[in-house]
């Protein structure tokens, strides 16, 4: 035989051997993929259930449950819920836990040290035995349905493909039993991320020692009530007390209401000494803090986003009358503004009774959270209710004088609360921390390196202290509440009264609830465990960082329900919460940063001009892409005169005759939304950034548009000089024509010279991303199978096709509506939804995103709700059915 023969048999045989090697691998990828897919048809064995329980899945594999009791009905919940999702239930776990380090290794450490310090897995375990006793049996029998799925598969590498992934660095991972504890952890989470205000407060103080207190002011605007209205006007306060309480209890009226408002925000008396009257400048701004509060963000930020953070964390809710509505039954809209991932953040699901009764009241469907039973949004066979964020003030910083073991308290030193926590690390030795407490909370320092030194020891009112400064954190979410409770509630309501009566347990995170029935109510109330507190240094609640060693700062009980906004059945015969101010108090104590109503006003707005609403305006309303500021920032830019720079002219000629809308694709008005929108990026950098922290840097949400525009009636605020020019002082003119040139400059580089041909969707981009498997730090072939896109996107921030965007990062999507819904109160099968990504957390599965496509293009499917409708959708049916073992 040849040479040449032999060199090309011997490649024959080599390229045959890669071939079947390549067909291995390729059988083994597959296998890999496909094993932890769920079964869902035939029958499956599930200890503990009483009886046959029925799981009916559409197109989209979203479960329709029918059981004959409450129990078997979770049960099957959480194995449902387990089957699709268990790796984000089991990640969610782990990181309310403090235990993230266990799964990812020591990349989790930090994480865990905060969330260790913060205590929310205590407070939960704290939480179960005070529940109803009927919450605790959905929980366990939850807990019960989620380890039969657990046990059933085995190996983490049969539950999901991240298992597998993961195991190439941690190798000896166990999967633990399910628990009614780690499902009430996840509310800690979420309210965690929902809550108000804190940023503000730690910015002003951080702020406070580098300008003056009314420079920083202009940065926290008044609410526009002229311009943009709240949820409730001052009618809607007082509706009679037969219909609002369906029980003939007092309302409080509109007075009364401002009275609560009142009580709430009372002026404490400090103690009468030299040392403890409060200055002109609060002590809690001395010089020497700012190093201690950056720190503080710091412990902050290191807690990762579990539904989302920022400026557009919010939603969009609305509900109309009958008599408003084509059906003649009220409509309902929601759809909650969150961060991005995939999986999404819901699980929708259908949770039926087969017979109502007291032992199984359920007919409930909507939108729930893998790893917490019920339902948290949706509706059932009577009632519908949306949720949005009220961001009430519910977290206060105090700062602490501590000295060894004691802090100051009322001119005596008093021992801090020590505790030891061991965090397990895969792969790495064991950490121990030690956390302290004062009596407003855990010291957040404790949960990062040592304070430095320019953090000890300041002149406060005046005098040196002899103690170093710390930041304790109090906080609504570490007290004991039944939040659980009012999901179980809410989802069996039938009327306002008991719907009211659910909404009282709703502790955190404090939320806007509006709701409709089918007899053609309308409502809303506001609940939440919110503190009184006294006025400090004659500014509102919450607004500048206290004093801990001053007992007349502290928090002096909580806002009683009966005195939280509601109304039921408002003459103007519809609702809009879009976390606008929820009143017109004239004492606010709630919040007094709320959002600034831009979407809220631009719904509103879209509702007036409609005397029958329809279902597909409704949902129309919800891709709405109309910016309501950008006529007031578009009416000064086109003040600029350049015709001595035609460049840059052609540039903002696009904003003449623009209709303010932020499409995709190829259009005068997609073309005019991109360069607006690097103009307000340009804007906020040279007007702000260079007086402001890298970490506190604008991002051009609500609050730096309402701040711009009051900036635009005051020419000469010492926010126009761009400090960066030494030498020069700028004005408002010169910095808007600044804006104008660099955006011009950035789109010619990026999108190319013809401004005509630029799109806005072509900088406006989201890549759906794994939340541990899909960062810059995962090799890109791994995260390629777990996330999705890029894709381009309509809206932006406060826009009510939010679509939101950080500008002091980039134009690309942060946070986005998280789902939508639009509920038919004349006949809920005609209702419509859609979720972000899709119903299954494996990857590949066929229900892994076959929603993103709707989602992005404001499309929603249709949402059987009767038994009938359900089965005329078809798809697949799995029974489960008692373990005869269990006999």
């Amino acid at each position: 035989m040849s040479r040449v023969n032999l060199i090309r048999r011997s490649a024959l045989v080599l390229a045959a051997l890669l071939a079947v090697v390549l067909a291995v691998a390729t059988v083994l990828a597959v296998t890999w993929v496909r094993r932890p897919f769920p079964t869902t048809g035939g029958e499956v064995k599930v200890p503990g259930l009483t009886g046959r329980v029925q799981v009916l899945r559409g197109d989209h594999g979203i479960p329709q449950i029918y059981a004959d009791n409450a129990e078997d009905l979770f049960r099957a919940e959480g194995f449902v819920h387990a089957q699709d999702r268990f790796f984000e239930m089991d990640l969610r776990r782990h990181i309310t836990s403090g235990r993230l380090s266990e799964l990812v290794g020591k990349a989790g450490l930090t994480t865990d040290k905060v969330i260790r310090t913060l205590g929310w897995r205590r407070v939960a375990e704290a939480e179960l035995p005070t529940l109803k006793p009927e919450s605790r049996r959905y929980l366990q029998a939850y807990a019960d349905g989620v380890n039969a799925y657990i046990h059933q598969q085995g190996s983490p590498s049969q539950m999901s493909l991240e298992y597998t992934v993961l195991s190439t660095t941690v190798p000896d991972y166990r999967v633990e039993d399910w628990t009614p504890a780690d499902s009430l952890a996840w509310l800690k989470a979420m309210a965690w991320d929902l809550r108000g205000d804190y940023t503000s407060e730690l910015m002003r103080a951080r702020l406070a020692g580098s300008m003056p207190i009314s420079q920083i002011n202009q940065l926290f605007p008044p609410y526009p009530y002229t311009q943009n209205k709240p949820i409730l006007s001052p009618q809607d306060w007082s509706p009679t007390a037969s219909h609002a309480t369906g029980a003939g209890s007092a309302v409080p009226s509109a007075a009364g209401l401002r009275a609560a408002g009142a009580a709430a925000t009372a002026t404490a008396t400090a103690p009468a000494t030299t040392a403890t009257t409060p200055p002109t400048t609060p002590p809690t701004t001395a010089a020497g803090l700012q190093q201690t509060y950056a720190q503080v963000q710091q412990v902050l930020d290191a807690v990762p986003q579990t539904v989302g953070r920022g400026d557009g964390i919010g939603s969009n809710s609305w509900v109309v009358s009958g008599s408003r509505s084509s059906t003649g039954k009220p409509l309902l809209a929601n759809d909650p503004h969150l961060g991005v991932s995939i999986p999404s953040i819901w699980y929708q699901v259908g949770l039926h009774c087969r017979t109502l009764s007291s032992a199984c009241p359920f007919d409930v469907t909507g939108y729930s959270f893998s790893g917490l039973p019920g339902v948290v949004i949706g509706h059932n066979q009577s009632i519908a209710w949306g949720f949005t964020n009220l961001g009430p003030d519910v977290s206060d910083f105090f700062l602490e004088q501590v000295r060894g073991t004691t802090y100051l308290r009322d001119g005596r030193q008093v021992p801090l609360t020590t505790r030891t926590e061991t965090i397990k690390v895969a792969g790495g030795s064991d950490q121990t921390i030690t956390v302290r407490s004062t009596v407003h909370g855990p010291i957040l320092s404790d949960a990062l390196e040592p304070v430095e030194q320019a953090g000890e020891s300041p002149p406060v009112n005046g005098r040196t202290s002899p103690g170093t400064y710390e930041v304790a954190l109090d906080w609504t979410g570490l007290q004991v509440g039944q939040t659980a409770d009012a999901i179980f509630g809410l989802d069996q309501a039938t009327n306002f009264a008991q719907f009211r009566d659910a909404a009282r347990s709703f502790a955190v995170p404090a939320q806007n609830l509006l709701y409709a029935d089918t007899a053609g109510n309308i409502g809303y109330q506001a609940p939440g465990q919110i503190p009184i507190r006294s006025r400090y240094m004659d500014a509102p609640p919450g607004y500048w960082i206290r004093p801990g060693w001053v007992s007349a700062w502290d928090w002096k009980g909580w806002v009683p329900f009966q005195q939280m906004p509601y109304t039921y059945n408002p003459p103007e015969g519809f609702l809009v919460a879009a976390n606008q101010a929820a009143t017109q108090s004239g004492t606010p104590f709630l919040t007094t940063e709320w959002d600034y109503g831009f979407r809220s006003q631009r719904i509103r707005t879209l509702l007036e001009h409609n005397t029958k609403v329809t279902p597909a305006a409704m949902s129309a309303i919800q891709g709405d892409t109309r910016s309501q500021f950008a006529p007031t920032l578009v009416k000064a830019l086109l003040k600029v005169d350049l015709h001595s720079d035609g460049f840059t002219k052609q540039a903002q000629d696009l904003l003449r005759g623009w209709d303010f809308t932020n499409p995709v694709g190829s259009s005068r008005a997609g073309a005019a939304a991109a360069y607006y929108n690097a103009v307000w990026s340009k804007l906020l950098d040279l007007t702000f950034d260079d007086e402001l922290p890298k970490d506190l840097r604008a991002d051009g949400g609500a609050q730096w548009m309402e701040a711009v525009a009051n900036l635009l009636q005051n020419p000469h605020s010492a926010w126009w000089d761009d400090k960066r020019t030494p030498g020069v002082t700028e004005g408002e003119g010169e910095i808007l024509r600044k804006a104008l040139v660099d955006a011009r400059l950035e789109l010619t580089k990026e999108l190319g010279k013809d401004p005509t041909e630029w799109q806005w969707g072509q900088l406006h981009q989201l890549t759906l991303k794994h939340q541990v498997l899909g960062g810059s730090d995962v090799p890109g072939f791994v995260s390629s199978m777990f996330n999705r896109g890029p894709m381009d996107l309509p809206g932006g921030s406060a826009i009510v096709d939010a679509n939101g965007w950080d500008a002091s990062v980039g134009f690309g999507v942060d946070w986005a509506p998280s789902m939508r819904m639009v509920v038919d109160l004349s006949n809920f099968d005609h209702s419509r939804w859609v979720n972000q990504t899709g119903e299954s957390g494996h990857a590949f599965d066929a229900h892994y995103d076959d929603q993103i496509g709707a989602w992005a293009n404001n499309e929603q499917f249709a949402w059987p709700f009767s038994r009938a409708a359900v089965v005329a959708a078809g798809g697949d049916d799995l029974t489960l059915v008692p373990d005869s073992s269990d006999d």
